[in-house]
């Protein structure tokens, strides 16, 4: 029988908007924040399911800067749960290989989960099995904002001819421009927006939504995700000579 992996064309790398959390609790009359540890166990087992599958990078939308204007308590319990993963994970993201990279203003994590992700980041720079990339504080427009910042900064102190800016020098002034563009976005829950992520990288990413809660996203569902992404047409503005 053929794998999975030789019958799918898996993409190299897929985002995922992890949207769901409270309406699932919500459903089942328990408080957001068990929808949010339901959810928390759904990034293990998608991150293990990817993996197996071949996904080389992985990114999810952990918290935005949009979080930050949630009740105090569902935060501190959103910054529990990063701390938790962190102590409980880091051992097996070593062994597995799994390099642990971040995007967004991590410097305004509070202490110590900013430390601890520091720390694994650092531990598993090494590993090449995947790469797994928290977005936290992060906001698309703060990346560009942050880029326009550092590219005056830089034109200013003469570091930087305007003359020659172009895509490929914007690029290098994102949080991480080592990480390729995403080829295939996925959002749980059915709702049909961006929430302001990955607003450059997404510029020609396949989009894919399900109604599936986030808690409820497991290996058959990340599955049908790839399934319809090999049946897209990706022309990146071309036009494929077949179709004429």
């Amino acid at each position: 029988m053929m794998s999975e992996k030789t019958q799918l064309n898996i993409p190299r790398h897929i985002a995922i908007i992890m949207d769901g959390n409270g309406r699932w609790a919500k459903k089942r009359l328990h408080p957001r924040t068990d929808g949010h540890r339901a959810g928390a166990d759904a990034v293990i087992r998608v991150t293990q399911a990817a993996r197996d599958l071949g996904v080389e990078y992985l990114t999810l939308y952990a918290f935005s800067t949009e979080n930050w204007k949630r009740p105090a308590e569902e935060v501190g319990a959103l910054m529990s749960l990063l701390s938790h993963f962190l102590d409980s994970k880091l051992e097996k993201l070593i062994n597995d290989g799994v390099r642990l990279k971040t995007i967004g203003r991590t410097g305004g994590l509070p202490e110590p989960v900013r430390s601890k992700l520091l720390n694994a980041v650092e531990k598993t720079r090494q590993n090449t099995a995947q790469t797994l990339v928290l977005a936290l504080n992060y906001g698309g427009r703060a990346e560009l904002t942050d880029a326009a910042g550092k590219i005056a900064a830089d034109a200013a102190a003469g570091r930087l001819d305007p003359e020659k800016m172009d895509e490929t020098v914007f690029r290098q002034y994102l949080y991480d421009p080592e990480i390729p563009d995403p080829d295939l976005m996925i959002r749980t829950s059915g709702e049909l927006r961006l929430s302001n992520f990955l607003l450059w990288q997404l510029a020609y990413t396949e989009l894919y939504v399900t109604d599936v809660l986030w808690p409820d996203f497991d290996r058959n569902d990340l599955v049908c995700a790839i399934e319809q992404f090999n049946r897209r047409d990706r022309r990146f503005g071309a036009i494929n000579e077949s179709s004429l």
